[in-house]
């Protein structure tokens, strides 16, 4: 039955709720551990100066920009620089370690613990590694050379047009790039879920015991096929989901700009953890949905292997057939005695007669 995958997608990510939940706690401690240098160079800066009033009492753009010029000076910019290159692997590894146990939880209606996700992500670890290392290497391929063309397309509108019709034309080179970006997210989206679920299955062996298959390659075809018969409501599906989440967003961050000038700074903390919160449910739905999708083109068990010995056909087994009797021969007749001779009177030599005298 073809299901609408973007509200069977949302009963997915509800029901497994605490993927989502466990995803946000840990990006969260992340943040705020790898703000700790941030906050250490803006201390530095401005602890000892007059500028801090600029940004305290009111939120002022040309102060802003000077603090950002002058982080990476110093000691601390240093440290800040050092901050900043580790909490891009720390994010990979954790996106390689929750997203595989998530998409298993997913597929399986298995309950999202923590012990399972990092389990699921353990064994599908350096799967997604090579599946991340491929989309780049497309991704490289594919918006290389249209990010060239949108810059010479630019540079174009800039001696043609000025104002609004600039920007217009300007903007739908973008669109169009981002477009062509999002399908290729989609599309390797569905490659990271097959994966998942190709996991289930077993090799099998020649000799041997089967083991999970782990070939990523396999996934390549069923992922395009399924996204050209689904494309349009996979496509438009994933890409309301991520309009709906940069909106929540984009309207987040105003509020908590907004919120700027006020001496407390946990409402700007609020609303912009409101804004995140939401953009990540709207991955986790896009996913979701994803499944949703999978699950209603399974992928096929692989064909069992052929064997190059002959073996009689499989039937229905015969009863076995009673042992034969064993045939005895009669015992011979013997020879009949020869028949008395016929006599008058009894033979005195063999039948004696005595009759005994009365007495």
């Amino acid at each position: 039955m073809r299901r609408n995958i973007l509200i069977h997608g949302l009963g997915i990510t509800l029901r497994r709720l605490p993927a989502f939940l466990w995803t946000y706690v840990f990006n969260v401690t992340l943040a705020i551990l790898f703000s700790l240098s941030l906050h250490l160079q803006l201390a530095t800066l401005l602890n000892h100066s007059l500028a801090a009033q600029r940004l305290s009492n009111g939120f002022d753009l040309g102060a802003a920009g000077e603090v950002f010029l002058h982080l990476h000076e110093g000691p601390a910019g240093a440290a800040g620089n050092i901050a900043t290159h580790a909490s891009i692997p720390a994010f990979f590894v954790l996106y390689f370690l929750l997203v595989p146990g998530t998409l298993f939880c997913y597929l399986n209606k298995t309950p999202a613990r923590l012990s399972t996700l990092f389990h699921q992500g353990l064994l599908h670890f350096w799967r997604f590694v090579r599946i991340t290392f491929l989309a780049l290497l497309v991704f490289a391929i594919i918006l290389g050379p249209l990010s060239e063309l949108e810059s010479r397309w630019n540079d174009h509108i800039d001696d043609i047009f000025v104002g609004r019709p600039a920007f217009l034309l300007k903007l739908a080179a973008l669109i169009l790039v981002l477009l062509v970006a999002s399908l290729l997210r989609l599309y390797f989206d569905l490659v990271e879920a097959y994966t998942v679920q190709l996991g289930l299955q077993f090799r099998p062996a020649r000799i041997g015991i089967a083991k999970p298959d782990r070939r990523v390659r396999r996934t390549l075809g069923p992922a395009f096929r399924t996204l050209r018969r689904n494309f349009l409501r996979a496509w438009l599906t994933f890409l309301f989901l991520a309009i709906l989440g940069a909106a929540a967003f984009v309207l987040s961050t105003r509020i908590a700009i907004h919120t700027l000038a006020q001496h407390r700074v946990w409402p700007t903390f609020l609303f912009a953890q409101i804004g995140l919160f939401l953009m990540l449910f709207t991955r986790f739905w896009q996913r979701g949905a994803e499944t949703s999708l999978i699950l209603q083109n399974p992928l096929l068990p692989p064909p069992e292997p052929i064997s190059t010995i002959s073996t009689p056909p499989v039937g229905p087994t015969d009863p076995p057939s009673p042992p034969p009797f064993a045939i005895t021969a009669p015992d011979p007749i013997p020879n009949p005695e020869p028949a008395a001779p016929s006599l008058d009177e009894p033979d005195p030599g063999v039948f004696h007669h005595d009759p005994k005298p009365p007495h």
